[in-house]
């Protein structure tokens, strides 16, 4: 291709596109644990390792790595601007609630010490108050894959839940809006 540049993503599509075979090829979807379970949405090993590889990128490219970006490829949900702001953007475009579900998003809720929100795809449910998610700038730049989190909410709601930032380790409580699930209205 006369004049057109090959950047370093299009140099690793071989490589990418293997992988993402490889993972498609190795995912199993787990049975619901009841009759009463309803699985809105799972994580999508496409868009998974999309994301990892956009945030690699970022990196090598001395760029930032941000939560909002990860999540947005990581759980299909085209939602734009600050974390903040994602649980009233998602009104009316997808369906949310206050129950976790492999492949929604977490919407943690704007506080002092984190005045832009922040957004977090669940990849797993282990209990009704114990989940893990797969997010980005926890940890500055960084990903983090299968964080434990838990519903420390009086009401057992999803209203306020810790992280496991360290293992074994779990830091303050956080305000959850709820969880954005990636079916549109």
């Amino acid at each position: 291709m006369r004049g057109s540049r090959i950047t370093p993503l299009m140099r690793r599509l071989p490589v990418l596109c293997a992988v993402i075979a490889l993972v498609a090829a190795c995912s199993t979807t787990p049975p619901s644990s009841s009759s009463n379970d309803i699985t809105i949405g799972q994580i999508d090993p496409q868009r998974a390792s999309m994301a990892l590889l956009e945030a690699k990128e970022r990196r090598s490219n001395g760029q930032r790595v941000w939560c909002v970006p990860f999540a947005r490829t990581a759980s299909g949900i085209n939602i734009r601007g600050n974390a903040k702001d994602w649980w009233g953007a998602a009104q009316g475009l997808y369906a949310n609630g206050r129950q976790p579900q492999p492949g929604s998003v977490m919407a943690f809720r704007a506080t002092g010490g984190m005045p832009l929100g922040h957004v977090a795809v669940v990849s797993e449910i282990v209990s009704p108050r114990h989940i893990r998610i797969d997010h980005a700038n926890w940890h500055r730049n960084q990903v983090s894959m299968n964080m434990n989190v838990v519903d420390v909410s009086g009401a057992g709601d999803w209203s306020m839940v810790r992280l496991e930032s360290q293992p074994g380790t779990y830091g303050k409580p956080y305000p959850i809006n709820g969880f954005i699930y990636p079916q549109q209205h």
